[in-house]
């Protein structure tokens, strides 16, 4: 995942320089290292008010000193690249040297492979109280209509307290599936798949444009 693109830094650099690195790469970070020592990412917000001639160890104090190790799994990268807002992750080897860095870019398809959004299926995103979840009845109305879960993700809102429940299913045609957890009085917030299907909202339009038809 480490990218080829993105270069590395020189103490010794001006930040007329940097800036346009950045520019060019549409980063808003950069690595910096002396040699093989890494030492911090430098951010574009931090390198507005100086001048272009200013050199990179005259802002040392700016340098963000965030980094994964190589044998971190990769959504140790994620969570950092998130919480400290991050373009670029650097990644360090185990004799503390810079290997080079991952991009924002590279960790979302990274996330969008493990989350399955290429792979055969479709998607339901349920919507509950924390008390009314229960993975094994979810698993029985999935596998009640000749399907299984491939994966499964939650999520509890902040603010309404309620948990988001994602659901990937081994099937594109999932509306068997979806009027089951209906049925069983499970909010359906979202679902995609090959077909879509008629749900009881759609059904009761069309039985009102029937009537007013008639």
């Amino acid at each position: 995942m480490i990218s080829s693109e993105i270069t590395i830094q020189g103490l010794h650099d001006p930040v007329g320089m940097v800036l346009h690195q950045m520019d060019e790469m549409k980063v808003r970070q950069l690595p910096v290292a002396d040699g093989e020592r890494y030492l911090g990412l430098i951010s574009e917000d931090d390198l507005q008010d100086e001048t272009d001639e200013t050199s990179l160890d005259q802002v040392q104090d700016y340098f963000i000193k965030s980094f994964v190790k190589a044998t971190d799994y990769f959504l140790v990268a994620v969570k950092l690249s998130h919480s400290m807002q991050l373009d670029l992750i650097p990644v360090m080897n185990e004799k503390n040297e810079l290997d080079g860095v991952i991009t924002r870019d590279a960790l979302f398809r990274e996330l969008a492979k493990i989350n399955g959004s290429e792979e055969y299926g479709s998607l339901i995103v349920l919507e509950m109280e924390k008390s009314a979840y229960s993975l094994g009845e979810i698993n029985r109305l999935v596998e009640s209509n000749d399907a299984t879960i491939t994966q499964l993700n939650t999520w509890s809102d902040p603010n309404t307290h309620l948990l988001t429940v994602i659901l990937r299913i081994n099937k594109e045609e999932i509306s068997d599936v979806v009027a089951s957890f209906q049925r069983h009085e499970y909010l359906v917030r979202y679902y995609m798949g090959e077909e879509l299907f008629r749900n009881e909202l759609q059904s009761n339009l069309d039985h009102l444009m029937n009537y007013l038809n008639i």
